[in-house]
């Protein structure tokens, strides 16, 4: 190892720091490998990488970082850590007696041999040593010495080298090889095996039950990382406690009892990710459930990952268009913004995110659908909405349904968020739905009560709001420097009677930029979508509208809620003025024309020529049944005789005084003409 590295090891020792501090740095190198690539990357302004340091790394370790950097040796880290992990193997380990397993009992060679390798290891010359038979390892020897196991056996040997022929055979999937090939990467892969004997640190599971195991012995794990059992069910370290930790499990526990094996990975949760992904059904840790076989990851990405910071993000301008004309003219929402959908049971909240997903379509926006906690057959019902619509090649669907485990539906919608950060500091846009947050929180509840933490407000632990907080917060619009690419998020939140001032509504809706409030009076009513105009609100406005679609909605919130009052104190009077008349008309026309059938969505140039139509009074003196029918037919013959006024509205985005006119004019014709 060369002087450098020793320097720097040195200096690390000298300031203190923990072994769990370095643990963490290395597995976020390891989880998102393009960090370490572009702070090697000469091209790369250093302020540019100090500030990537401040964001991602632990303030205790970020002025080592930028000296690394700053010298050109980031690329030493690994060695450094080691380094470091030698320096540290001093007698604090307090180890009074190892563990033997082997088949044949070791000669008296090979006993002075394991006695010499613990003196160099743990610095303790006569440690006494249990021997103990165990025909299962095959042959071979495996050491253990408090948490720590060295495993020398023909077993241990195998499990390798199965996991290593796995990493090889995954590689050549999805991908076009020739048998030839696939047998030679094979042979290469087992002539180049080495048995990696590396101490593992390992602990004993004390207690398991409802998804939540306590594990004592892993005295260096830290948050969030992943540990793996002995029967190959993996699970995420949720609880740091003084004597033992709590894991959550990402799989059944049938198979795990007390006295079971864990181990730590020393990696953090992730989620592979790549372009391989849209079109496809997972689960909340990247798995395929379509049956269409293995999916070719070009990445792999933390689940936790930090918000851009202020300095990244850049204000939201550009619409995202829903299709819906109630939406996409009072309550618009643009790429980088969060708008919460809330309401009661049964009021078309997801319809509304999948009328958004569908109204993607060519418009270069990959879209996410994060389902939490609900049926599968809903889940498939909504997939088969999206194929049926010819969706699904620009949506992924991330499901944990009712039936799987609660940490599962917990990690979900941050594993939908990380595959969404993938594109989006590829520079694209994302629409990401979570489906929803309600039962996520319910979820999270579960898992805190059984890890014994104290109760809150409605029996929530006290860091729920955190749990959104975090997750939320990553939605954004990117400067062209940090990515370019947005996240839109729309989180659907259930409400109970309407009570939107319950615990984990009135936190997302704090959270968010605005809101859209489904009532089940317009919903039964058939007002669908039942959007509350009250009560619903978008925090970004008209900043995120066209210019067109702007000066078309006009005064169309102001309309409605003078139509409603009014009609509250005229429904007993007969006797009406002529201006009483007109206006309750105007009204009645705008809330048939918001009416919107399922899987309809407008496009731009559709919803303004309604609305210029609407405000002209074009529709007042129609029939309410006949108002749907005459706006479809209108639209068609726009679509027919006047496709210059569509093609206007598209390329310009603009609603001139001219062209309003002609689309009066052409209204007016078509009603002449009806």
């Amino acid at each position: 190892m060369n002087q450098t590295v020793m320097d720097y090891a040195s200096n690390l020792q000298k300031t203190g720091i923990s072994k769990d501090i370095l643990q963490q740095v290395k597995g976020i190198l390891e989880a998102v490998p393009q960090i370490g690539s572009d702070f090697e990357n000469p091209t790369i302004p250093i302020e540019k990488k100090h500030l990537v340091i401040e964001r991602v790394f632990p303030k205790e370790v970020r002025d080592f970082l930028k000296i690394l950097c700053d010298n050109g040796d980031f690329k030493l880290y690994s060695d450094i850590y080691s380094a470091f992990m030698d320096l540290e193997k001093t007698p604090e380990l307090k180890v009074e007696q190892a563990q033997l397993i082997y088949v044949t009992p070791p000669t008296t060679e090979q006993m002075d041999g394991i006695r010499k390798f613990l003196t160099k290891e743990f610095g303790i010359p006569d440690i006494a040593i249990e021997c103990k038979e165990d025909r299962s390892i095959k042959s071979g020897f495996i050491l253990r010495v408090g948490t720590k196991e060295y495993d020398w056996s023909e077993r241990g040997r195998i499990e390798q080298l199965e996991k290593s022929i796995s990493k090889a055979v995954n590689k050549t999937k999805n991908k076009q090889f020739s048998e030839e090939s696939i047998i030679s990467i094979l042979k290469t892969e087992i002539a180049d095996f080495e048995l990696e004997a590396k101490d593992k640190e390992v602990g004993v599971v004390t207690w398991v039950g409802d998804g939540i195991v306590n594990v004592d012995g892993i005295d260096h794990a830290f948050y969030g990382e992943i540990v793996q059992f002995d029967s190959g069910v993996k699970g995420m370290v949720q609880d740091v406690q003084r004597d033992e930790i709590g894991i959550i499990l990402f799989g059944r526990d049938t198979e795990i009892k007390e006295g079971t094996r864990v181990v730590r990975t020393g990696k953090m949760a992730g989620i592979p990710v790549g372009e391989a992904f849209k079109g496809r059904i997972i689960d909340a840790l990247g798995a395929p459930l379509d049956g269409e076989g293995e999916i070719a990851a070009t990445g792999f990405r933390p689940i936790e990952f930090p918000a851009p910071s202020i300095v990244d993000r850049k204000s939201v301008s550009v619409p995202m268009e829903t299709g819906l004309l109630a939406i996409d003219s009072m309550f618009p929402i643009g790429r980088g913004q969060r708008e919460l959908i809330i309401g009661d049971r049964q009021t078309g909240k997801t319809s509304i995110a999948i009328d958004t997903i569908l109204n993607q379509k060519d418009k270069d926006v990959i879209c996410i659908y994060v389902a939490i906690g609900q049926k599968a057959s809903t889940i498939a019902k909504l997939v088969n909405t999206l194929k049926k619509n010819d969706a699904m090649s620009y949506t992924i669907v991330v499901s944990a349904t009712a039936s799987d485990p609660a940490p599962l539906q917990y990690i979900a919608p941050y594993s939908g968020t990380a595959l969404a950060e993938y594109f989006m500091y590829q520079g694209k846009d994302v629409l990401i739905v979570y489906d929803d947050l309600s039962k996520h929180a319910v979820a999270y509840r579960a898992i805190s009560l059984l890890l014994e933490r104290s109760p809150g407000r409605e029996a929530y632990p006290g860091d729920v709001f955190y749990l959104h907080s975090r997750l939320l917060e990553r939605s954004s619009r990117l400067t062209p420097e940090a990515g370019g690419g947005s996240i839109t998020a729309l989180p659907i939140i259930e409400t109970q009677a309407g009570d939107v001032s319950a615990y984990i509504p009135t936190n997302v809706i704090s959270i968010t930029d605005g809101q859209i409030y489904l009532e089940s009076e317009l919903f039964f009513a058939g007002q669908r979508p039942a959007v509350n105009v009250g009560l619903s609100v978008s925090r970004v406005g008209g900043a995120a509208q066209t210019k067109a679609m702007k000066k078309a909605a006009g005064s169309i919130r102001i309309d409605l809620a003078q139509y409603r009052e009014m009609e509250v104190f005229t429904q007993f009077s007969s006797d009406l003025d002529e201006g009483t008349k007109k206006q309750l008309a105007h009204g009645r026309a705008l809330m048939e024309l918001l009416k919107q059938p399922l899987g309809n969505p407008m496009s731009m140039p559709q919803q303004v020529i309604t609305l210029v139509a609407a405000n002209a009074h074009i529709f007042s003196d129609i029939e309410t049944g006949q108002i749907k029918t005459f706006q479809k037919d209108m639209l068609d013959d726009f679509a027919t005789n006047h496709s210059d006024i569509i093609s206007k509205l598209e390329i310009t985005k603009q609603l001139s005084d001219d062209l309003q006119e002609a689309i009066i004019q052409a209204a007016k014709d078509f009603k002449n003409r009806e």
